[in-house]
């Protein structure tokens, strides 16, 4: 069964747009840009994803020695495209047993890349950028600097800006954050059908992070 779309930022089940108004509303945080079901890893489901996204789907590429594409999720309804998207990967962990990584794009104000980091509010905070970046990737000939949040053990968090919009790298837990170094570059996969058809990144089982922290919130009581 489908589930139905959720708020972004808390999980909390959304109303769809109605006589009053024109936007999906969140019993707490107002109207918002709401977030579809998790896809299942597949070259349908980045298809799919790929014909809605009006934000840059990074993937890193090359990606590390043993990792592959463990989802995608998006933020948006068929009016406005996804104004959000979420692609997960999943390989050996730098200590051993298996890591995690959710890449987000995401436009100002819709709050998917601080619930996947676990801070509240749509944006990394006030003053995140004022020291100097913990990281640079290139995109197309030019540098996107990263900032480390500090959050805790369970997960390491970089963000900054690419192509005006917002980018999360979360990495679960936060000894998966030392992968950053093996990450070089970014691809934004809306160019994969661009003169390179024969392109598709490996694909794995359905990322655990990705669907837990995502999964709608059932309503209490």
């Amino acid at each position: 069964m489908k589930s139905e779309p959720s708020c972004p930022r808390c999980g909390r089940l959304v109303q769809p747009p109605g006589l009053w108004s024109s936007a999906w509303q969140c019993d707490a945080h107002g109207p918002v840009a709401p977030l579809q079901e998790v896809r299942v890893p597949g070259t349908l489901a980045l298809e799919t994803l790929l014909l809605r996204a009006q934000v840059p789907v990074w993937i890193p590429w090359p990606l590390p020695s043993g990792w592959v594409v463990t989802g995608f999720a998006e933020a948006g309804d068929e009016r406005s495209g996804a104004l959000a998207t979420a692609v997960a990967l999943s390989g050996p962990g730098p200590l051993g047993g298996v890591g995690e990584v959710v890449i987000v794009a995401e436009d100002p104000g819709v709050g998917l890349g601080t619930r996947l980091a676990g801070l509240e509010g749509t944006d990394p905070g006030q003053g995140f950028d004022s020291g100097a970046p913990g990281t640079k990737l290139r995109h197309d000939g030019h540098e996107i600097a990263l900032w480390s949040l500090e959050l805790g053990r369970d997960r390491a968090v970089y963000t900054g800006e690419a192509l005006s919009f917002w980018l999360w790298l979360v990495f679960a837990d936060a000894d998966t954050g030392m992968l950053i170094c093996e990450f070089t570059a970014l691809r934004d996969l809306r160019g994969i059908n661009d003169g390179d058809v024969t392109f598709e990144p490996p694909y794995g089982a359905l990322s655990p992070f990705l669907a837990q922290v995502l999964a709608p919130q059932k309503e209490s009581g």
